[in-house]
């Protein structure tokens, strides 16, 4: 079984953020979308991540940004990743190329368009999320995973599964097979802020389905 890479998403606190280290998560993520109930200052993260293991990955989300403030936050911030999470075209992902952190381009899916759609953007990265009308994530929600075996026999590389990802679905979503997992509402007491149980919960699965004693 493909080991996946576990994300983290909504870091605000240094509390949850060492919890998910400790735990074993391989990426952080911060929102740096300001009507966002996870937003967290670049300054703010900055003291997060300053305390953060080096093994461990750090991803910006920002939505409808412009260039220039997505370059000087992720060079600041030493960001490993950039995850574009609102309406980014294809051209605009692609003139973020040569950035020193690499792009993860997040599509909210509907129905099969969205993942045909998918296949216009050449980014490092894909993060498949579920759609919603008034929001850009983190609402709980998961699209319909049937639609993923559309993605056999295409290359896209690294791509992240996201989405109404918690403990009592966790198992089914690794078995999807792709590179990584993101979570976030699903393990939050309230927006934000990481119930640490539940995380525990989370990563507690996530180990037995890996070892083969948790895989029904």
């Amino acid at each position: 079984m493909m080991i996946p890479k576990v994300k983290i998403c909504g870091i605000t606190n240094s509390d949850d953020a060492m919890s998910a280290v400790q735990l074993g998560a391989d990426l952080l993520g911060f929102n740096f979308y300001p009507k966002s109930p996870r937003y967290i200052e670049p300054k703010k993260a900055e003291q997060i991540i300053r305390k953060l293991p080096a093994y461990v990955d750090v991803v910006g989300l920002f939505i409808n940004e412009d260039t220039d403030f997505i370059r000087k936050t992720a060079t600041q911030l030493m960001l490993n990743w950039v995850q574009l999470h609102g309406d980014e075209s294809p051209g605009f992902c692609a003139s973020l190329d040569n950035m020193s952190a690499k792009v993860i381009k997040a599509i909210r899916i509907k129905d099969g368009k969205d993942i045909e759609y998918a296949r216009n953007f050449a980014t490092d990265a894909l993060l498949l999320d579920a759609y919603h009308p008034a929001f850009y994530g983190g609402t709980g929600e998961r699209f319909n995973w049937k639609l993923l075996p559309q993605l056999t026999g295409h290359k896209f590389g690294r791509t992240f599964l996201a989405g109404g990802i918690t403990s009592e679905n966790v198992s089914e979503a690794i078995s999807q097979g792709f590179y990584g997992i993101d979570i976030c509402s699903g393990i939050e007491s309230n927006p934000g802020k990481k119930d640490h149980k539940r995380m525990a919960e989370l990563f507690g699965k996530i180990k037995s389905v890996i070892t083969g004693k948790g895989a029904q």
